[in-house]
């Protein structure tokens, strides 16, 4: 069976690739990203202090001046 079609009406919707996020969820990805290094930075710096060798805490509190 030939089936002709004689009229198509279609909606088509193009955009850009480099805009395809809103704002507010490019917004969300960057603080997600953020929240992550922070935390990395803040778990590497834990490691490095739980892992060195001190001669005591006032030592430490002299480091720190």
């Amino acid at each position: 069976m030939e089936v002709q079609i004689q009229t198509l009406q279609s909606t088509v919707q193009a955009f850009d690739g480099d805009v395809a996020l809103s704002p507010q969820t490019m917004d969300k990805i960057v603080r997600a990203v953020l929240k992550a290094v922070n935390d990395e930075q803040a778990h590497r710096q834990r490691v490095y202090l739980e892992q060195r060798i001190t001669s005591g805490v006032s030592h430490e509190l002299e480091e720190r001046d």
